[in-house]
């Protein structure tokens, strides 16, 4: 503690610090001399393409990958073309660019994964230059070709090409270039002597900085910040201009005293920044550049390598890894020589107080007198997140409990939050592992992300730990990193695919939000088809497993699976699956032996395919259900000969399935059919396809009495059902004379009621009182009141000694005008109810 501020410079109004965050593992014998290296952002990974220029097939290139800390993840002999610039992508995969355009992309293991050409004219032209960039729509790539042309890609999962427009005057690679995100769109920034160029898609912009100075003569190097939002330029009198990446405004501009052309430029600024800087890097030599103007030599011992970073500068060498950053407000408001800032203070009472010493009480009370102690608490807490050391952090945490224990109605849990994050933040920072995160990098990061880049490198434990220690739900922590961890289970070849699926599910249990079937699909992908079937056992819902049995060829068991499911469409997907794959007769033999996809499939035919639906029934033998399909076919054929020719068929087939009753209706059916054409023709009227119903109620109803009457004794129709059929055709044309000779033709089977009631709905009481007379006597009151002749109703009523017709025929009589009729249906009533 007492050596914080011990490698602290002065710049402005802030300090920088250079803090060693590892003694790099890896064993360098030239160290980084004649490497091409990439390092990626927010602590990734460090590779190394050792003598890149190498094509010599019995001395080729050396391909590392290091963790941060300088622990090998993965070493081989690179075999492909010469290499231009490596580059990470945000999800840490390692890109590879050739001097032929094309990028091969590995894992961080050296697992080769895919790549991908950035077009024909790059290759025939070569490229000279290359950059890997991170924008919000991904990782792109930036490429300036031997005929001088830019060619971009901002997402290279979503590959687009864009080729920029010609830089006047420009031969060969530009001096300096830099890749800008501006407006939702990349752009790139290309100097040419002392002229400055945008490139977007369309055209080449020149551009001047504001206040550059008179004395430059060209521009020799450029940066851009983190964030994009500002760009540093070096020009070859030694000036470093900074200002905005619109280069509508100047920061500042400093003099480094230094001609030479840097090896490397790189911001150091944090988000709110009191002096944001740039650092620039020649060879064994370092400077920070303010906008204050003031600056910050440093002396480098070996050949470095700068990554910028979110909240400041990490340098590579052979031996060490840094942090070159601002100091947060908070540190130096607590550790800065004489500080009197409440945290300072409140340090200085915490330190007191374990000595035992009465001046903690002092100091706690000068915090106290200006209501500070809140902001004491606070500003211990937010240093600790700032500080590498654990000593430190646990130094300045225990000063801020220490403060809270004097404060009421104070929250604990920023400082719960704190104690959280910097855990899992020196877990990660171990040098086994090996990702040197600040606090800010990983609150902008998230947790999530960086559960993702533990699994990614196989650090299963940790990972499950941190998601138990910081209580993530489990689909989204635990969950999620078993299953990964499953993924790369099923890739061990050596091992057995009974001990892989044993292992796998006695791992995973019964974790929340884990699929067995992507799992399997992993399994599948590898060449491991026994695998995959073991896996989909545990999977417990049969839905699932349906897609993968069915890729890999195994569809009677995904056909069983469906049905299980209780999914119709699931079973409709392997049903028409099968269909594709099999000859029609396993197709048919199959479905057999399954009732229900039988059943749905058989659903699907009426609606869709018929000529289908009666190969199915001709394969089952199915006569009875022939026989309806060839019904319902005929009624789909307009042409008679055709629709009998069917019904033939159906018959035929009824007498299969020896169903006497459907091939008599269907026989009968014909027979109509065949009377229709006739009579059509005789007459000229169109009946084919009425029922015997409708037929002969048209008959009844154009006069062709005759014609009705055979079709009443041909197909032997009830009398009722005739009786009621030829009354309502006559009511209907109102021939009434013709309607009194039926009804006296012979008894009628249903009565004469209804001849009164039809008389009586046609508006003719005339004629329904002619068969008043004939009703029978119990119908024979409502007759009358049909008629509206009250007095025969009354008599009738009165005879019969119903009270209900008495009733009902009262209720029809006004006492104004049938006093009369009314005393005697009274007494009539009274005797009724006597009885």
């Amino acid at each position: 503690m007492a050596f914080v501020t011990a490698n602290w410079n002065p710049l402005g109004d802030a300090f920088y610090r250079k803090v060693e965050l590892y003694e790099m593992g890896w064993s360098l014998k030239d160290g980084l001399r004649e490497c091409l290296v990439a390092a990626a952002p927010y602590g990734g990974p460090i590779a190394l393409l050792k003598e890149p220029q190498r094509r010599s097939p019995s001395a080729r290139p050396q391909l590392e990958i290091y963790s941060s800390s300088g622990v090998t993840m993965a070493s081989f002999v690179w075999k492909s073309g010469v290499v231009k610039q490596l580059g990470w992508t945000v999800c840490d995969d390692l890109l590879c660019i050739q001097e032929d355009g094309t990028i091969l992309i590995y894992d961080l293991f050296g697992n080769f994964k895919r790549h991908f050409s950035m077009g024909n004219e790059v290759g025939q032209s070569q490229v000279l230059e290359a950059k890997v960039i991170h924008s919000p729509y991904g990782t792109g790539v930036a490429i300036v070709t031997g005929a001088s042309r830019f060619t971009l890609a901002t997402n290279i999962d979503d590959l687009k090409l864009r080729r920029l427009p010609e830089v006047p005057g420009l031969q060969g690679a530009p001096p300096c270039w830099a890749v800008l995100t501006q407006d939702r769109q990349s752009k790139v920034l290309v100097a040419n002597g002392a002229d400055i160029f945008i490139l977007d898609n369309a055209v080449c912009t020149p551009v001047n900085p504001p206040g550059l100075s008179p004395q430059a003569t060209s521009i020799v190097h450029m940066c851009v910040s983190f964030s994009y939002k500002y760009l540093a330029l070096f020009t070859d009198s030694g000036h470093v201009w900074m200002g905005s990446t619109d280069l509508k405004e100047k920061l500042s501009e400093v003099d480094t005293k230094v001609r030479n052309t840097p090896k490397q430029m790189a911001w150091c600024r944090r988000p709110k920044s009191r002096e944001p800087s740039v650092v620039i890097m020649w060879d064994r030599h370092l400077l920070v550049a303010g906008v204050c103007k003031d600056t910050i030599p440093y002396h480098l011992d070996d050949d470095s390598v700068l990554v910028p970073e979110l909240d400041g500068v990490r340098i590579v060498n052979g031996t060490h890894h840094e942090l070159l950053q601002e100091v947060p407000a908070a540190c130096e408001e607590i550790f800065k020589i004489a500080s009197m800032a409440p945290g300072a203070l409140l340090l200085e009472a915490l330190k007191e107080y374990e000595k035992e010493s009465q001046k903690a009480d002092e100091y706690l009370r000068e915090i106290k007198e200006q209501n500070l102690l809140g902001e004491a608490v606070r500003q211990c807490v937010e240093a600790a997140g700032h500080e590498q050391e654990a000593e430190t952090q646990k130094t300045l945490l225990r000063a801020a409990s220490f403060g809270k224990c004097f404060l009421s109605n104070f929250s604990p849990e920023p400082q719960v939050c704190m104690c959280r994050d910097l855990r899992v933040l020196n877990a990660v920072r171990d040098y086994t592992v090996g990702i040197p995160l600040t606090h800010m990098q990983f609150r902008q990061m998230t947790v999530r992300v960086l559960i993702d880049r533990l699994v990614y490198r196989k650090l299963y434990p940790l990972a499950i730990e941190i998601c138990r220690y910081l209580k993530t739900p489990e689909y989204q922590g635990v969950s999620r990193v078993l299953k990964h961890w499953a993924c790369c289970k099923v890739q061990q070849k050596e091992e057995a695919d009974e001990n892989i699926a044993r292992a796998i599910s006695l791992k995973l249990g019964e974790a929340a939000g884990i699929s067995y079937s992507e799992i399997a699909t992993k399994a599948y992908e590898c060449g491991r088809t026994e695998l995959a079937i073991k896996l989909l056992e545990f999977e417990p819902r049969s839905g699932e497993q349906v897609p993968l049995l069915l890729k890999i060829k195994r569809s009677q068991l995904a056909l069983s699976k469906a049905i299980e499911s209780g999914d119709t469409d699931l079973v409709y997907t392997v049903v028409t699956y099968l269909k594709n794959e099999m000859n029609r007769g396993d197709f048919f033999m199959t479905l057999r032996n399954q009732p229900v996809a039988l059943s749905l499939y058989r659903q699907f035919c009426k609606h869709q395919e018929q000529d289908t639906l009666k190969d199915l029934f001709n394969q089952d033998d199915d006569h009875q259900e022939l026989g309806n399909f060839y019904v319902k076919a005929s009624y789909q054929e307009k042409k008679l000969e055709a629709r009998i020719g069917l019904l033939q068929s159906a018959v035929d087939e009824y007498n299969k399935a020896k169903n006497e009753f459907a091939a008599k209706v269907t026989e009968e059916e014909m027979r109509l059919l065949r009377f229709q054409r006739r009579l059509e023709e005789e007459k000229g009227e169109c009946l084919l396809g009425f029922s015997l119903h409708d037929t002969i109620s048209t008959l009844l109803s154009l006069g062709l009495h005759k014609h009705a009457e055979q079709l009443y004794k041909e197909f032997r129709v009830p009398d009722k059902r005739y009786w009621w059929l030829k009354l309502t055709a006559l009511a209907e044309k109102e021939d009434w004379e013709e309607l009194e000779k039926f009804a006296k033709s012979k008894k009628s089977p249903i009565g004469y009621l209804p001849f009164v009631e039809v008389c009586v709905k046609r508006q003719n009481k005339y004629e329904a009182k002619k068969y008043v007379s004939k009703v029978t006597l119990d119908q024979k009151v409502k007759a009358h009141l049909s008629v509206g002749d009250l007095e025969g109703a009354a008599d009738a009523a009165i005879e019969r000694r119903n009270e209900g017709e008495i009733g009902a025929v009262l209720s029809r009589c006004s006492p104004a005008t049938d006093r009369a009729l009314v005393e005697r249906l009274n007494r009539a009533k009274a005797t009724a109810a006597k009885k």
